[in-house]
Protein backbone atom coordinates (compact mmCIF):
# COMPACT_ATOMS: atom_id res chain seq x y z
CA UNK A 1 0.00 0.00 0.00
CA UNK A 2 1.32 3.55 -0.98
CA UNK A 3 1.08 6.48 1.03
CA UNK A 4 -0.01 9.12 -1.52
CA UNK A 5 -0.57 12.88 0.37
CA UNK A 6 -2.17 15.74 -0.65
CA UNK A 7 -1.71 19.32 0.52
CA UNK A 8 -3.79 22.40 -0.40
CA UNK A 9 -4.86 25.02 1.13
CA UNK A 10 -7.36 27.51 -1.21
CA UNK A 11 -10.52 27.94 -2.76
CA UNK A 12 -9.15 27.28 -6.34
CA UNK A 13 -6.41 24.38 -5.07
CA UNK A 14 -9.67 22.69 -3.35
CA UNK A 15 -11.92 22.76 -6.77
CA UNK A 16 -9.28 21.10 -8.77
CA UNK A 17 -7.69 18.80 -6.00
CA UNK A 18 -11.00 17.69 -4.42
CA UNK A 19 -11.55 15.71 -7.21
CA UNK A 20 -8.20 13.63 -7.43
CA UNK A 21 -8.69 12.94 -3.73
CA UNK A 22 -12.05 10.85 -4.29
CA UNK A 23 -10.75 9.47 -7.38
CA UNK A 24 -7.47 8.15 -5.34
CA UNK A 25 -9.85 6.95 -2.65
CA UNK A 26 -11.29 4.56 -4.77
CA UNK A 27 -7.70 2.67 -5.91
CA UNK A 28 -6.95 -0.51 -3.42
CA UNK A 29 -3.72 0.18 -3.47
CA UNK A 30 -3.19 3.54 -2.39
CA UNK A 31 -3.60 5.06 0.75
CA UNK A 32 -4.84 8.94 0.40
CA UNK A 33 -3.97 11.20 3.07
CA UNK A 34 -5.45 14.83 3.07
CA UNK A 35 -3.73 17.29 4.66
CA UNK A 36 -5.18 21.50 4.06
CA UNK A 37 -3.01 24.31 5.05
CA UNK A 38 -6.35 26.97 5.25
CA UNK A 39 -4.53 29.94 3.65
CA UNK A 40 -8.05 30.49 2.82
CA UNK A 41 -10.68 29.47 5.18
CA UNK A 42 -14.09 30.19 4.97
CA UNK A 43 -13.74 29.39 0.99
CA UNK A 44 -11.99 26.60 1.18
CA UNK A 45 -14.51 24.98 4.25
CA UNK A 46 -17.00 25.64 1.44
CA UNK A 47 -15.60 23.46 -1.17
CA UNK A 48 -13.91 20.60 0.94
CA UNK A 49 -18.11 20.11 1.79
CA UNK A 50 -19.18 20.47 -1.57
CA UNK A 51 -16.94 17.48 -2.40
CA UNK A 52 -18.12 15.52 0.59
CA UNK A 53 -13.75 15.76 1.74
CA UNK A 54 -12.65 15.51 5.25
CA UNK A 55 -9.34 16.68 5.65
CA UNK A 56 -6.89 14.23 7.87
CA UNK A 57 -4.87 17.43 9.28
CA UNK A 58 -5.25 20.79 9.18
CA UNK A 59 -2.37 23.19 9.75
CA UNK A 60 -5.26 26.56 10.17
CA UNK A 61 -2.33 28.98 9.49
CA UNK A 62 -5.05 31.43 8.69
CA UNK A 63 -5.15 35.34 9.96
CA UNK A 64 -6.28 38.64 9.69
CA UNK A 65 -4.17 40.20 7.68
CA UNK A 66 -2.05 37.54 6.95
CA UNK A 67 1.15 38.97 4.67
CA UNK A 68 3.60 36.60 2.20
CA UNK A 69 5.80 36.10 5.03
CA UNK A 70 3.01 34.96 7.55
CA UNK A 71 1.62 32.39 5.37
CA UNK A 72 5.06 30.85 4.01
CA UNK A 73 6.87 30.94 7.76
CA UNK A 74 3.01 29.05 9.03
CA UNK A 75 3.07 26.33 6.45
CA UNK A 76 6.72 25.44 7.07
CA UNK A 77 6.41 25.85 10.77
CA UNK A 78 3.51 23.33 10.42
CA UNK A 79 3.80 20.83 7.72
CA UNK A 80 6.73 19.45 8.63
CA UNK A 81 5.47 17.43 11.79
CA UNK A 82 2.84 15.97 9.12
CA UNK A 83 5.35 14.77 6.65
CA UNK A 84 7.22 13.31 8.97
CA UNK A 85 4.19 11.28 11.01
CA UNK A 86 2.59 9.87 7.45
CA UNK A 87 6.05 9.50 5.74
CA UNK A 88 3.96 9.88 2.29
CA UNK A 89 5.84 7.95 -0.93
CA UNK A 90 5.07 11.08 -2.70
CA UNK A 91 2.89 14.38 -1.97
CA UNK A 92 0.80 16.21 -4.43
CA UNK A 93 0.61 19.53 -4.65
CA UNK A 94 -1.18 21.97 -6.96
CA UNK A 95 -0.60 24.90 -9.38
CA UNK A 96 0.98 28.14 -7.84
CA UNK A 97 -0.15 28.99 -4.46
CA UNK A 98 2.32 29.72 -1.14
CA UNK A 99 0.93 26.67 0.12
CA UNK A 100 1.92 24.80 -2.88
CA UNK A 101 5.58 26.58 -3.26
CA UNK A 102 6.20 26.21 1.05
CA UNK A 103 5.18 22.52 1.11
CA UNK A 104 7.53 21.57 -1.81
CA UNK A 105 10.18 22.93 0.14
CA UNK A 106 9.33 21.08 2.78
CA UNK A 107 9.34 18.10 1.08
CA UNK A 108 12.52 18.77 -0.67
CA UNK A 109 14.00 19.21 2.61
CA UNK A 110 12.53 15.76 3.68
CA UNK A 111 13.72 13.93 0.12
CA UNK A 112 10.03 13.44 -0.01
CA UNK A 113 8.98 13.07 -4.08
CA UNK A 114 6.56 15.77 -5.16
CA UNK A 115 3.83 15.82 -7.41
CA UNK A 116 2.97 18.88 -9.30
CA UNK A 117 -0.50 19.04 -10.41
CA UNK A 118 -1.27 21.59 -13.25
CA UNK A 119 3.08 22.06 -13.73
CA UNK A 120 4.23 23.81 -16.83
CA UNK A 121 1.71 26.83 -16.82
CA UNK A 122 4.03 29.88 -17.35
CA UNK A 123 4.01 33.49 -18.08
CA UNK A 124 7.92 34.15 -17.52
CA UNK A 125 7.32 37.36 -16.19
CA UNK A 126 8.55 36.36 -12.36
CA UNK A 127 5.83 39.35 -11.25
CA UNK A 128 2.91 38.69 -13.36
CA UNK A 129 0.77 36.91 -11.63
CA UNK A 130 2.67 37.81 -8.51
CA UNK A 131 3.77 35.52 -6.49
CA UNK A 132 2.38 32.82 -8.63
CA UNK A 133 4.52 32.36 -11.32
CA UNK A 134 7.34 32.36 -9.22
CA UNK A 135 6.10 29.64 -6.96
CA UNK A 136 4.90 27.37 -10.04
CA UNK A 137 8.46 27.73 -11.52
CA UNK A 138 9.75 26.84 -8.12
CA UNK A 139 8.09 23.94 -7.65
CA UNK A 140 9.15 23.07 -10.94
CA UNK A 141 12.47 22.17 -10.26
CA UNK A 142 12.08 19.74 -7.29
CA UNK A 143 9.15 17.73 -8.69
CA UNK A 144 9.18 13.98 -9.87
CA UNK A 145 6.05 13.74 -11.59
CA UNK A 146 4.61 16.88 -13.50
CA UNK A 147 0.80 16.31 -14.45
CA UNK A 148 0.98 18.75 -17.23
CA UNK A 149 -2.93 20.52 -18.15
CA UNK A 150 -1.84 20.95 -22.06
CA UNK A 151 0.94 20.19 -24.59
CA UNK A 152 2.08 23.84 -24.60
CA UNK A 153 2.39 23.10 -20.50
CA UNK A 154 4.39 20.03 -21.39
CA UNK A 155 6.60 22.11 -24.17
CA UNK A 156 7.48 24.55 -21.42
CA UNK A 157 8.98 21.54 -19.33
CA UNK A 158 10.56 20.16 -22.09
CA UNK A 159 12.48 23.55 -22.56
CA UNK A 160 13.33 24.01 -19.04
CA UNK A 161 15.16 20.82 -19.22
CA UNK A 162 13.07 18.49 -17.28
CA UNK A 163 13.23 14.70 -17.54
CA UNK A 164 10.53 13.86 -20.29
CA UNK A 165 9.82 10.71 -18.90
CA UNK A 166 8.36 12.96 -16.27
CA UNK A 167 5.86 14.30 -17.67
CA UNK A 168 2.44 13.52 -18.03
CA UNK A 169 -0.03 15.77 -20.44
CA UNK A 170 -3.50 14.59 -18.19
CA UNK A 171 -6.04 17.51 -19.21
CA UNK A 172 -6.68 20.33 -16.05
CA UNK A 173 -8.97 18.66 -13.34
CA UNK A 174 -10.99 21.83 -13.12
CA UNK A 175 -12.75 20.28 -16.05
CA UNK A 176 -13.21 17.08 -13.81
CA UNK A 177 -14.87 18.98 -10.77
CA UNK A 178 -17.31 20.72 -13.46
CA UNK A 179 -18.80 17.54 -14.61
CA UNK A 180 -20.32 16.89 -11.19
CA UNK A 181 -21.11 20.30 -10.23
CA UNK A 182 -23.11 21.86 -13.06
CA UNK A 183 -27.05 20.95 -13.32
CA UNK A 184 -29.66 21.61 -15.52
CA UNK A 185 -32.49 22.49 -12.52
CA UNK A 186 -30.53 24.78 -10.72
CA UNK A 187 -31.75 27.95 -9.54
CA UNK A 188 -30.45 31.14 -7.01
CA UNK A 189 -32.21 34.33 -5.92
CA UNK A 190 -29.46 36.53 -8.08
CA UNK A 191 -30.45 34.46 -10.79
CA UNK A 192 -34.20 35.22 -10.57
CA UNK A 193 -32.88 39.34 -10.26
CA UNK A 194 -31.16 38.70 -13.45
CA UNK A 195 -34.52 37.59 -15.36
CA UNK A 196 -34.13 37.81 -19.04
CA UNK A 197 -31.56 39.92 -19.00
CA UNK A 198 -27.92 39.20 -20.10
CA UNK A 199 -25.83 38.00 -17.20
CA UNK A 200 -22.45 39.20 -16.72
CA UNK A 201 -20.64 37.28 -14.10
CA UNK A 202 -17.28 39.11 -12.62
CA UNK A 203 -14.33 38.10 -10.53
CA UNK A 204 -11.66 40.29 -9.31
CA UNK A 205 -8.80 40.04 -6.73
CA UNK A 206 -5.66 39.59 -7.97
CA UNK A 207 -2.84 40.70 -5.68
CA UNK A 208 -1.35 42.26 -8.83
CA UNK A 209 -4.39 44.40 -9.74
CA UNK A 210 -4.76 46.05 -5.90
CA UNK A 211 -4.81 49.81 -6.28
CA UNK A 212 -5.31 51.94 -9.75
CA UNK A 213 -5.55 48.89 -12.00
CA UNK A 214 -8.61 47.50 -9.91
CA UNK A 215 -10.38 50.71 -9.45
CA UNK A 216 -9.73 51.23 -13.84
CA UNK A 217 -11.15 47.98 -13.71
CA UNK A 218 -14.41 48.52 -11.89
CA UNK A 219 -14.89 52.21 -13.36
CA UNK A 220 -15.05 50.42 -17.14
CA UNK A 221 -17.27 47.90 -15.90
CA UNK A 222 -19.88 50.50 -14.28
CA UNK A 223 -19.86 52.93 -17.77
CA UNK A 224 -20.90 49.38 -19.59
CA UNK A 225 -23.40 48.45 -17.38
CA UNK A 226 -25.36 51.76 -17.30
CA UNK A 227 -24.78 52.50 -21.00
CA UNK A 228 -26.91 49.17 -21.50
CA UNK A 229 -30.17 48.73 -19.79
CA UNK A 230 -30.77 44.66 -20.29
CA UNK A 231 -27.49 43.15 -19.01
CA UNK A 232 -26.90 42.64 -14.79
CA UNK A 233 -23.75 41.82 -13.36
CA UNK A 234 -23.06 39.27 -10.39
CA UNK A 235 -19.73 39.75 -8.38
CA UNK A 236 -18.96 37.66 -5.84
CA UNK A 237 -16.51 39.30 -3.62
CA UNK A 238 -13.02 38.76 -2.36
CA UNK A 239 -12.58 38.50 1.22
CA UNK A 240 -9.92 40.95 0.61
CA UNK A 241 -10.66 44.37 2.24
CA UNK A 242 -8.63 46.32 0.40
CA UNK A 243 -10.43 44.49 -2.93
CA UNK A 244 -14.24 45.14 -0.77
CA UNK A 245 -13.10 49.49 -0.66
CA UNK A 246 -12.26 49.39 -4.32
CA UNK A 247 -15.46 48.08 -4.88
CA UNK A 248 -17.25 49.68 -2.86
CA UNK A 249 -15.97 53.27 -3.85
CA UNK A 250 -16.29 52.39 -7.59
CA UNK A 251 -19.26 50.33 -8.36
CA UNK A 252 -21.42 51.32 -4.89
CA UNK A 253 -24.79 52.55 -5.57
CA UNK A 254 -24.43 50.88 -9.18
CA UNK A 255 -28.12 49.01 -9.51
CA UNK A 256 -26.72 46.96 -12.57
CA UNK A 257 -24.59 44.94 -10.24
CA UNK A 258 -24.98 43.07 -7.14
CA UNK A 259 -21.91 42.62 -5.01
CA UNK A 260 -22.20 39.20 -2.82
CA UNK A 261 -20.84 37.44 -0.99
CA UNK A 262 -17.93 34.32 -1.73
CA UNK A 263 -20.32 31.64 -2.99
CA UNK A 264 -19.51 28.05 -3.05
CA UNK A 265 -17.54 26.32 -5.88
CA UNK A 266 -21.92 24.89 -6.61
CA UNK A 267 -22.81 27.89 -7.04
CA UNK A 268 -19.44 29.74 -8.91
CA UNK A 269 -19.64 26.88 -11.48
CA UNK A 270 -23.44 27.14 -12.19
CA UNK A 271 -23.52 30.61 -12.23
CA UNK A 272 -20.76 30.89 -14.86
CA UNK A 273 -22.59 28.14 -17.22
CA UNK A 274 -25.61 30.73 -16.99
CA UNK A 275 -23.74 33.99 -17.75
CA UNK A 276 -23.81 35.75 -21.08
CA UNK A 277 -19.48 36.37 -20.61
CA UNK A 278 -17.04 36.82 -17.60
CA UNK A 279 -14.82 39.02 -17.02
CA UNK A 280 -11.77 38.02 -14.55
CA UNK A 281 -8.50 38.11 -13.44
CA UNK A 282 -8.32 34.19 -11.72
CA UNK A 283 -6.91 31.54 -13.56
CA UNK A 284 -9.17 28.67 -13.11
CA UNK A 285 -12.40 30.49 -14.42
CA UNK A 286 -10.32 30.85 -17.40
CA UNK A 287 -10.51 27.36 -18.56
CA UNK A 288 -13.99 26.81 -16.49
CA UNK A 289 -16.08 29.18 -18.20
CA UNK A 290 -15.03 27.51 -22.18
CA UNK A 291 -16.40 24.64 -20.97
CA UNK A 292 -19.85 26.22 -21.42
CA UNK A 293 -19.01 28.52 -25.12
CA UNK A 294 -19.13 31.46 -22.47
CA UNK A 295 -16.35 34.38 -23.50
CA UNK A 296 -13.70 35.43 -20.85
CA UNK A 297 -12.18 38.58 -20.88
CA UNK A 298 -9.02 38.63 -18.67
CA UNK A 299 -8.24 41.80 -16.64
CA UNK A 300 -4.70 41.05 -16.76
CA UNK A 301 -1.54 41.95 -18.68
CA UNK A 302 -0.16 38.05 -18.92
CA UNK A 303 -1.75 34.96 -18.58
CA UNK A 304 0.02 31.60 -17.63
CA UNK A 305 -3.28 30.02 -19.45
CA UNK A 306 -2.21 31.44 -23.43
CA UNK A 307 -3.80 28.15 -24.76
CA UNK A 308 -7.13 29.97 -24.29
CA UNK A 309 -6.19 33.12 -26.20
CA UNK A 310 -4.72 31.16 -29.22
CA UNK A 311 -8.36 29.13 -29.61
CA UNK A 312 -9.79 32.09 -29.30
CA UNK A 313 -11.83 31.70 -26.05
CA UNK A 314 -10.09 34.32 -23.62
CA UNK A 315 -9.20 37.84 -24.68
CA UNK A 316 -6.54 39.76 -22.62
CA UNK A 317 -7.69 42.80 -21.70
CA UNK A 318 -5.11 44.16 -19.24
CA UNK A 319 -6.25 46.43 -16.61
CA UNK A 320 -6.58 49.70 -18.81
CA UNK A 321 -10.01 51.11 -18.31
CA UNK A 322 -10.65 52.34 -21.78
CA UNK A 323 -9.00 49.07 -22.91
CA UNK A 324 -11.81 46.82 -20.81
CA UNK A 325 -14.63 49.70 -21.65
CA UNK A 326 -13.55 49.02 -25.61
CA UNK A 327 -13.50 45.00 -25.59
CA UNK A 328 -16.70 44.59 -22.85
CA UNK A 329 -18.54 46.81 -25.16
CA UNK A 330 -17.73 45.03 -28.25
CA UNK A 331 -18.70 41.50 -26.92
CA UNK A 332 -22.26 42.66 -25.55
CA UNK A 333 -22.83 44.77 -29.33
CA UNK A 334 -20.97 42.77 -31.94
CA UNK A 335 -23.23 39.41 -32.45
CA UNK A 336 -20.22 37.63 -35.13
CA UNK A 337 -17.38 38.89 -32.39
CA UNK A 338 -19.37 37.42 -29.68
CA UNK A 339 -19.83 34.06 -31.17
CA UNK A 340 -16.33 33.44 -32.70
CA UNK A 341 -15.04 33.42 -29.04
CA UNK A 342 -18.22 31.09 -27.72
CA UNK A 343 -17.61 28.71 -30.18
CA UNK A 344 -13.84 28.18 -29.74
CA UNK A 345 -12.66 24.54 -28.79
CA UNK A 346 -11.79 24.35 -25.06
CA UNK A 347 -8.29 23.47 -25.35
CA UNK A 348 -8.06 22.13 -21.32
CA UNK A 349 -9.69 18.94 -21.58
CA UNK A 350 -12.00 16.05 -21.52
CA UNK A 351 -12.76 15.85 -17.80
CA UNK A 352 -10.75 12.43 -17.12
CA UNK A 353 -7.51 14.46 -15.90
CA UNK A 354 -7.92 12.84 -12.12
CA UNK A 355 -8.65 9.42 -13.59
CA UNK A 356 -5.05 9.85 -15.88
CA UNK A 357 -3.21 11.02 -12.53
CA UNK A 358 -4.35 8.35 -10.67
CA UNK A 359 -3.57 5.75 -12.67
CA UNK A 360 0.20 7.17 -13.45
CA UNK A 361 0.76 6.98 -10.03
CA UNK A 362 -0.60 3.22 -9.14
CA UNK A 363 1.94 2.44 -12.04
CA UNK A 364 4.97 4.50 -11.16
CA UNK A 365 4.71 3.92 -7.24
Amino acid sequence: MKKVMLVFGTRPEAIKMCPLVNELKTRKNIETIVCVTGQHRQMLDQVLTTFNVIPDYDLSIMKQGQTLFDITTGILGGIKDVLEKVKPDVCLVHGDTSTTFVTALACFYLQIPIGHVEAGLRTYDIYSPYPEEFNRQAVGIISKFNFAPTELAKQHLLDEGKNPDSIYVTGNTVIDAMRYTVVENYSHPELDWVGDDRMIFVTAHRRENLGQPMHNMFRAIRRVLEEHPDVKAIYPIHMNPVVRKAAEEELGGCDRIHIIEPIEVFDCHNFEARCHLCLTDSGGIQEECPSYGKPVLVMRDTTERPEGVDAGTLKLVGTDEETIYEWFTKLLDDKSEYEKMAHAANPYGDGYACERIADILERNL
